[in-house]
């Protein structure tokens, strides 16, 4: 974890932790406490949504049936006072992803102004993990 240290990555990571919890997913308050009014996402399916979109698709999940989403190589930078960009990986029920998401600080405290999901596989042994 890079810059871990500093406050404002520390609560951008926490946050970004909060929304893969299943009990948060299945709150609109308190998925909508952690999303910027403005919020627009890039799924892993190559949809793009609005705050109002992951809220109502998140909601919907029956996550009860499922493996808790688990986060690996999460890295941040703070790139202004106000916004941090984090990086991570992640496997919802082996649907791997690699991510990207952009957290605002506003009145409200520290908000996803902005996510990326790129679906990938998981090299095989003997296979490069080298990306060029």
């Amino acid at each position: 974890m890079a810059d871990s240290g500093r406050p404002a990555v520390e609560a951008a990571m926490e946050n970004e932790l909060r929304l893969l919890d299943p009990e948060v997913r299945r709150c609109v308050q308190e998925l909508g406490s952690l999303l910027h009014p403005e919020h627009i996402e890039f799924g892993r399916s190559g949809r793009r949504r609005d705050r109002a979109a992951i809220i109502a698709a998140l909601t919907a999940e029956d996550t009860r049936a499922v493996r808790p989403i688990t986060a690996s190589r999460m890295t941040a930078v703070q790139l202004a006072p106000d916004l941090v960009h984090l990086t991570f990986d992640t496997d919802n029920n082996g649907l791997l992803a690699h991510r990207s998401s952009l957290w605002r600080q506003t009145e409200d405290g520290w908000l996803l102004y902005f996510h990326q999901a790129t679906p990938f596989t998981a090299p095989t042994v003997g296979e490069g993990a080298q990306d060029v």
